[in-house]
């Protein structure tokens, strides 16, 4: 066991930071010597001292021997994996990583359709063929929770040549899949589980929460570090187990995704939040987990508010966990959407929440948050509940009807990979043109947020029927060129 209570990266940069010595070497700005007044002002100057390259003294990311292949170490021991990479290029660069590690151009992978952006990019970059699988759906809600075992194992089936599967866990919503399952039907078929745990990497440091994904069997988990822990933004990490995965494939993919001036200050964060977690990270999150557990009491007694739980006398193979320090918060029965209560939130009542859908709000409370933003939460849905309740229109309770449809006109019509798609000429044409055509976009309706068309697929009526629908109604549509859907882009005949 190595002694966690050593921050190697972190001291060799506070030194190299403090050794005086005559810079001639970037960042421009010379250990803040020509940084603008207006952005020291705001942060102070001593941070700049410490924005410092690949010194001999601080190791190299690509080629770590020295201080950052000790943090990497003893990130690996604390998080479960036999290995770890840094990574500052977010959890995004992790998963394009992942699957070109894993795929090769023409190689399949099985993965949900309710995927990150950053999966679609990899598929791009990769040139595998995706083999899309829909999650389970909670058509009441509309919410969509994992992939299911039994998908997985149909899919695996259908082409027993894939190459890896991929899902989420958790969520966005916290909802946890059945990792285990779904690791023991890819290795069946000697093939490695990739698992975007971008939310989940407070998991190992605590036994109410769910089990990391690492040790429900998982191959590759990505995890943002800064999305629930104490690590700067776009500070992320890259663990692998076992052996089904090719160490030294990994090491390349990330060198191409990766920035080659890497931020140390990103890095010696992740030595920091590990340090934290591995030293206090069961007390940490016990405060956080009862922070979390009293909103969740306080505000599901709030008239015309619930918030989302774990059916016990259900099951469902698609939402085996949920994680408790997520909340999400269905507002739909105050009369309001989750926009128009994120609006009144923000503006009015000082509470900002991760992000808002249809019916729903969802927040993120982590060991960062204090007693007073949960008094605060809840006397903002308290006063939310008693001033701001208004009746439904009719256009929102028509869509509220169509997204209980969603799943039945997306579909698996892949005629050319979505690398094939982005990389081949493309042609602009109305929107009612492109019937049975091939798609060179992601069509993305908020809500839900589920891509309808992506890259390389048939355009079916049915989905400019939804999408035309679902803007008349006053919904976005993200991910294409033309966001107003006057046209579309797909591939030239």
């Amino acid at each position: 066991m190595r002694n966690q209570n050593q921050t190697p990266l972190l001291d060799t940069l506070k030194a190299c930071a403090q050794h005086p010595h005559a810079p001639f070497y970037t960042p421009g700005h010379k250990r803040g010597q020509g940084i603008s007044k207006s952005l020291s002002d705001v942060f102070g100057k001593a941070v700049f001292g410490a924005d410092l390259p690949e010194l001999a003294e601080l190791d190299n990311l690509f080629a770590p021997s020295g201080v950052i292949q000790q943090a990497q170490q003893l990130a690996a021991e604390a998080f479960g994996a036999s290995q770890t990479w840094f990574l500052v290029n977010g959890s995004t660069c992790g998963i394009e990583a992942a699957i070109l590690a894993t795929c090769g151009t023409g190689d399949k992978i099985i993965l949900p359709r309710n995927v990150h952006s950053s999966a679609i990019a990899s598929l791009i970059l990769s040139g595998a063929i995706p083999i899309f699988i829909h999650p389970e759906y909670d058509s009441v809600l509309d919410i969509a929770h994992s992939i299911t075992p039994r998908a997985v194992s149909s899919a695996l089936e259908q082409h027993p040549d894939a190459k890896a599967v991929f899902m989420v866990y958790p969520t966005y919503y916290g909802v946890c899949g059945d990792v285990e399952a779904i690791a023991s039907l890819a290795h069946q078929h000697n093939i490695p589980l990739i698992v975007d745990e971008a939310h989940g990497a407070h998991f190992a440091f605590h036994p109410q929460l769910p089990t990391p994904a690492l040790a429900a069997g998982a191959d590759i988990s990505v995890q943002s570090i800064h999305k629930v822990l104490g690590a700067l933004t776009q500070a992320s990490m890259l663990h692998v187990q076992g052996n089904n995965i090719d160490i030294d494939r990994i090491s390349k993919a990330l060198q191409l995704v990766q920035s080659t001036s890497p931020s140390y200050l990103l890095l010696a964060s992740l030595d920091a939040a590990r340090q934290q977690m591995a030293l206090d990270g069961e007390e940490l999150m016990s405060r956080t987990l009862e922070l979390a557990q009293e909103a969740r009491i306080r505000i599901s007694q709030i008239p015309g508010l619930s918030v989302l739980e774990i059916s016990l006398d259900e099951t469902s193979a698609g939402f085996v966990a949920l994680d408790k320090t997520r909340l999400t918060i269905t507002v739909s029965g105050l009369g309001l959407t989750g926009f128009e209560a994120e609006e009144i939130l923000n503006d009015k009542l000082g509470v900002t929440a991760e992000f808002s859908s249809l019916q729903h709000l969802t927040f993120i409370i982590s060991l960062g948050n204090t007693q007073k933003d949960i008094e605060q939460l809840v006397q903002a849905f308290s006063t939310l509940s008693k001033e701001y309740r208004k009746t439904p229109s009719p256009a929102y309770s028509l869509l509220m009807r169509e997204a209980k449809d969603l799943f039945s006109i997306t579909g698996n019509s892949i005629h050319l990979s979505p690398r094939e798609a982005f990389f081949a000429p493309t042609e602009n044409l109305p929107f009612k043109q492109t019937s049975e055509r091939i798609c060179a976009e992601i069509i993305c309706p908020y809500p839900p947020g589920i891509p309808i068309l992506m890259p390389g697929e048939m355009i079916s009526p049915c989905a400019l029927e939804y999408l035309q629908h679902i803007q008349e109604l006053g919904g976005f549509i993200s991910g294409c060129a033309d966001t107003s859907l006057r046209t579309l882009k797909v591939v030239k005949a």
